[in-house]
């Protein structure tokens, strides 16, 4: 049993941005630039003292580069992150300046923004959240 579901993970596992069209890595740059860089940093650098809530209660904006959290995330959470905004993920009045980019980024769009943000890590990272999204993919019914 455990070895089909090895399998199945692996066969499941995304590609690593070494796999992905250079073309959309570019597309996402580009989206990136206009719509995330303003909080997330033009190098994916996050806000100043991102680990801890501001005044009004709420995170700062995380880092996307390998010292942040978002390479510990599935695809489908850093997809649902994204389209739906935090808030809205999370739930019971969880509060985030991070805004639904649903009604300004199709579903490509945001799909290049997250393969973008992926080129940019190190391998280990990469396979690291390969990893991750696979057995997140396995668990879906």
């Amino acid at each position: 049993m455990r070895v089909l579901f090895a399998i199945a993970v692996l066969a499941a596992a995304p590609a690593l941005a070494d796999d992905i069209d250079p073309a959309t890595i570019l597309l996402g740059q580009q989206i990136y630039a206009t719509n995330c860089a303003a909080c997330h940093g033009a190098n994916m650098q996050g806000q100043p003292d991102w680990k801890h809530r501001l005044a009004n209660g709420r995170m700062p904006a995380p880092p996307h580069d390998v010292t942040g959290h978002t390479w510990h995330h599935s695809d489908r959470d850093l997809f649902n992150l994204t389209k739906l905004g935090v808030a809205a993920v999370m739930g019971d009045g969880y509060e985030s300046d991070m805004p639904a980019f649903g009604g300004k980024l199709s579903d490509d769009d945001i799909k290049a923004v997250l393969d973008y943000i992926k080129s940019t890590w190190p391998a280990r990272a990469q396979e690291s959240q390969a990893k991750i999204t696979a057995a997140d993919e396995a668990a879906q019914p």
